[in-house]
């Protein structure tokens, strides 16, 4: 497999790379062009913040099937893009939040201080030390808007310099964020309380501009600013009218709408400190995330699992070696229910019965709409990009909790509706990887759905197996497994046969031919 490295990275993932016996190209700073040019023959690709990874680049990436970043945010990235290609976005959690959260207090004390104001112009030969009096964060309130890793790293540091951090998250809990003596809060309490703010979440179109004209003037006067998080989170030109009019007493910047940002005034306004996003400009952090995305991505090339992963939760429970055996029977089902059931489908619903497969109906859904959407779309699917796929169709997904049955506590249900027929197919797991399926149409069975498998009712009548047999044997075609149910004998029954190879055509017709014999279909099961 072929690695691209396009932004500058550690050394330390160039070498883990290839000690995994992975091919790796280490061309940082490559054009954007010739990006799109040469992904193709990638089977990953490895940024930093400087890449931009569109969809386009995606969509060049016809090999494409890892995307790992250096680092937390991905905005760089087209994730949405990515997923609908089935292409894995992963990122290194953590590796940089000490670094992150350092440089966001420092950023805080040195504008409290005007540190780099007074560091000019003393530099410059004068002495004005009035110019430069500064402000105390102790017993100030901070507001910290995000509360994930990095947020709460610099909550601990601001309270340890005898700060109240107040925080706003939509996702964690009040009492996950009291046990860190942060007072979880509103965003108007926020902008209401704080002295200074500090934003701390990604870059989505919900926190684009969160940081307006508007947002700011329910700010207490005379608050301070710090985005060490994603540029674009402020608004610059709002951020740069506050504070003229004095409304914003300060603000600390290490990140800009633009990168580099040559054009904005903030960069010389004088109650403006600023840095070149520096926030994971450690040797430290540096190391650690190239350490971290050298491991993570081999893990998920080479099989051996998944971490840090963007687009997809499916994969981390793909991990559990007990849910495994059902997303593959998943597959099976779906794969199954494409190839017996012509026409445009109508309905599809999921059931499941027993704690394992309820708890992860997601990931049993997204793996039948695998096994389906495999046969009836161009592009490769996986469980990531399945999902996404069938909404793009506008295939609507029902599901069904319980009805398990003594024999079977453990069940997954598929019934597959459309113009022209229903097909219902249920399947279990024997002991803990044997995948069966059990029941069709109504019909109990034993079949493994591996390989190749001839299907057919037939009516229940002495000779029947032994002339389907006659005519497999004439051509070549090696039974390796039989199944027949039926609900009486001598009435209607539905067969299963594993065979070797395919069944050739002549064949088939020479079983149509058998009467008694209807409905007959060759299909395969990877």
């Amino acid at each position: 497999m072929k690695v691209l490295i396009s932004d500058s990275l550690e050394q330390s993932c160039i070498d883990i790379l290839t000690n995994e016996h992975l091919e790796v190209d280490n061309r940082p700073g490559i054009a954007p062009d010739e990006l799109k040019k040469v992904i193709g023959q990638y089977d990953a690709l490895v940024v930093r913040s400087s890449t931009k990874v569109t969809a386009d680049v995606i969509s060049a990436g016809q090999r494409l099937k890892v995307i790992g970043r250096a680092g937390t945010g991905v905005d760089n990235i087209d994730v949405d893009a990515a997923t609908r290609r089935g292409v894995l976005v992963i990122n290194t959690p953590g590796g940089n939040t000490i670094s992150a959260a350092e440089h966001t207090v420092s950023m805080m004390l040195s504008m409290a201080r005007n540190i780099p104001q007074a560091h000019k112009s003393l530099t410059a030969g004068e002495w004005d030390r009035k110019r430069f009096t500064g402000t105390e964060v102790f017993e100030k309130t901070i507001g910290i808007i995000g509360l994930g890793k990095i947020g709460r790293e610099v909550a601990q540091r601001c309270q340890g310099l005898g700060m109240k951090a107040l925080g706003y998250d939509p996702v964690i809990a009040a009492d996950a964020a009291s046990k860190q003596n942060i007072e979880l809060v509103s965003l108007e309490e926020i902008y209401r309380r704080s002295d200074f703010i500090s934003v701390h979440t990604p870059l989505t179109k919900e926190t684009r501009g969160l940081l307006n004209d508007e947002t700011l003037k329910r700010c207490k006067k005379g608050v301070r600013v710090i985005n060490c998080a994603r540029g674009g989170i402020i608004d610059e030109a709002a951020l740069f009218r506050a504070l003229e009019s004095g409304h914003v007493a300060g603000a600390a910047l290490d990140v800009f709408e633009q990168e580099p940002p040559h054009a904005s005034p903030l960069l010389k306004h004088p109650r403006v400190v600023v840095t070149p996003h520096l926030g994971a400009s450690t040797e430290e952090a540096q190391e650690k995330v190239a350490v971290q995305i050298a491991h993570s991505l081999t893990d998920a090339l080479l099989g051996r699992g998944f971490s840090g992963v963007v687009n997809s939760t499916s994969m981390h429970l793909m991990l559990n070696a007990e849910v495994r055996p059902y997303v593959l029977l998943a597959e099976k089902l779906g794969s199954l229910a494409a190839q017996l059931t012509p026409g445009k489908v109508r309905r599809l619903t999921v059931g499941a019965a027993g704690d394992v497969v309820v708890s992860t109906l997601e990931l049993l859904k997204a793996g039948i709409l695998k096994g389906i959407l495999s046969h009836t779309v161009p592009d490769p699917v996986n469980v990531i990009s399945a999902p996404f796929i069938a909404k793009d169709l506008g295939l609507v997904v029902g599901e069904e909790k319980g009805g398990a049955t003594d024999n079977f506590p453990t069940v997954v249900r598929l019934r597959y509706e459309t113009e022209q027929e229903t097909r219902e197919l249920a399947g279990a797991v024997f002991g803990t990887s044997a995948i069966r399926l059990i029941a069709m149409d109504g019909f109990r069975f034993d079949v493994n759905p591996e390989g190749y498998l001839l299907i057919y009712y037939n009516i229940d009548k002495p000779g029947m197996l032994a002339r389907v047999g006659t005519v497999l044997a004439r051509h070549q075609v090696n039974i390796a497994g039989l199944s027949l149910g039926r609900v009486a004998a001598g009435g209607n029954a539905l067969t299963i046969v594993n065979v070797d190879t395919d069944v050739p055509p002549p064949a088939v017709q020479e079983l149509l031919g058998i009467e008694g014999v209807s409905n007959l279909k060759v299909v395969r099961i990877a």
